[in-house]
């Protein structure tokens, strides 16, 4: 008889060991997963409502009856509350860990966006929907002001460019898609659903983070937060932001405006002295002393705010100099998020292959050209011209955003991950609104200096001259191009550095921590 083969228990205990091994990568591998999700769908949300709203105000003006002015209240309340709270909630999370904020501040988010679409309409009051506007964005402060920390913070190394890729490629696909998206609700629902949207996402959100997201041990309390500061920051910002975006509507020289952008250079040179002082700082300015640190955060502002001047004017030369109708732009427009989306899952994936500067001169050399083609429309410029210039820019935007967060969040130590998060948020969304109200400046004075027509700006665009409007067009993009090299200058001098706390992950996701 064949002799019965003897097991090796050592053989076993191997083989057991090694199961255990992979079941437990597994896991991780999906807590990964589901956190990169709960992340994403966020800073998507909290993005996308900045803008949704925009293409929905004739409709809302006609509802309440009321003025243009009076209904911009809707979307600029939401910008205001987020400017200043993002910076505050930031600094919080430091203190009392992510998980409660992020929580919190869907909660909030959710409920905010509920009581917009329910309550404005029952109460029959404009008011009320900018009241629950603003109580909104105190949770998509929240929520936004996070994002980037968490993917620092609990994903490993070698996941980390992939996963901001991911995170930040969503977060600048919201600002973008925000009008599409709210045109198709306005147009085949109604207004109310551009809010209704978010409470079931709101609601899975909320389950999600509650059970993937790791709870972080509290680094102190908020008894000695900079409350003094916080104040500053949250009213120097949001008067900032209300200058730039009512400058214009309001005039640059009325006494409001005036006095205003007083209160704003008054109150952030407060908070600049402020910050200075105390031991425990909302925002530590001392890590602007680091030039690299500082060159990547302004670059990372200069991409967004010369983004700003095409995403806004190039619609009005679709509609003006083209004669093209609003969903015909708006799918011309789509080219660019389509471009930014690809890129940015790209940027993700090459992130730790070919390493953040050389995505970075390469995202620099795109914007670059980009920005020159798109300089050089007229009145018979062909359409493919055109997708080809916003997808070059898509491409240029979704390969700097991921490499360049990347490289502010490693850079600072774990105690600042919720600080630096929030200032990467504001770096977002704040360059934006100040670039509209710049380029639409531009425009304007070119527009005027060359029909030599002091009163060519009380006109209607439909009014003026064709060769006149475009020739405006293209100084405002030549702005852009004059930024897309200096961003290229920057790409080339900046440097990766990596802070000792970001080397290991000690919050990454176990097996028992989901």
């Amino acid at each position: 008889m064949p002799e019965k083969r003897k097991r090796n228990p050592h053989h076993i205990v191997e083989k057991n060991t090694l199961t255990m091994s992979a079941s437990a990568t597994g896991t991780a591998r999906s807590g990964y997963t589901l956190l990169i999700l709960s992340i994403s769908l966020a800073t998507f949300m909290a993005a996308l409502d900045g803008t949704i709203v925009n293409i929905a105000l004739p409709t809302i003006s006609e509802a309440f009856n009321v003025s243009t002015t009076t209904v911009s209240w809707v979307a600029t309340a939401y910008l205001l509350v987020m400017a200043g709270c993002v910076l505050v909630f930031g600094k919080v999370s430091d203190i009392i860990g992510f998980k409660r904020v992020f929580l919190a501040g869907f909660v909030i988010f959710t409920l905010g966006s509920l009581a917009c679409g329910l309550l404005p309409e029952l109460l029959n009051s404009l008011g009320i929907l900018v009241a629950s506007r603003m109580f909104q964005a105190v949770g998509g402060a929240m929520i936004t002001a996070i994002g980037p920390a968490m993917v620092t913070a609990f994903i490993p190394m070698d996941q980390k460019g992939k996963a901001m890729g991911i995170v930040m490629t969503l977060a600048a696909l919201g600002t973008a898609l925000g009008p599409t998206i709210g045109g198709v609700l306005v147009q085949y629902l109604s207004w109310h659903w551009i809010f209704f949207i978010n409470v079931p996402i709101g609601i899975c959100a909320i389950l999600l983070g509650a059970k993937v997201i790791p709870v972080r041990e509290s680094s102190g309390s908020l008894a000695g937060f900079d409350r003094t500061g916080a104040l500053l920051a949250f009213t120097g910002l949001a008067s900032l932001l209300f200058v730039v975006s009512e400058g214009e509507s309001m005039g640059w020289t009325s006494p409001i405006i005036l006095g205003l952008a007083v209160l704003t250079v008054l109150l952030l040179a407060g908070f600049v002295w402020q910050e200075c002082r105390v031991t425990d700082p909302l925002l530590d300015l001392s890590l602007f002393k680091n030039r690299n640190f500082l060159a990547i955060n302004i670059l990372l502002s200069l991409v967004f705010f010369s983004y700003a001047g095409i995403n806004y004017l190039l619609p009005f030369y679709l509609k003006y100099i083209r004669d093209v109708d609003t969903s015909t732009a708006g799918l011309i427009m789509t080219a660019l998020s389509v471009a930014m989306m690809a890129a940015g899952m790209l940027s993700g994936m090459l992130f730790n292959r070919v390493g953040p500067k050389k995505l970075c001169i390469a995202a620099g050399v795109l914007l670059v050209a980009g920005y020159f083609c798109i300089m050089r429309l007229h009145a018979d410029t062909a359409m493919l011209y055109v997708v080809g210039c916003l997808a070059l820019i898509g491409l240029g935007l979704g390969l700097m955003v991921t490499p360049a967060s990347n490289l502010i969040m490693n850079a600072v130590a774990k105690t600042r991950h919720g600080m630096v998060s929030s200032l990467t948020s504001l770096e977002r969304f704040a360059p934006l609104t100040l670039g509209i109200a710049v380029f639409n400046m531009i425009f304007l004075w070119g527009v005027n200096t060359i029909a030599a027509n002091h009163d060519v700006t009380h006109l209607s665009p439909v009014e003026l001259q064709k060769p006149v409007i475009s020739a405006g067009f293209d100084l405002a993009f030549f702005g852009s191009f004059v930024l897309g090299i200096v961003i290229l200058i920057l790409a080339l001098v900046i440097r990766q550095e990596i802070h000792p706390d970001n080397l290991g992950n000690e919050d990454e996701i176990g097996p028992g921590m989901i």
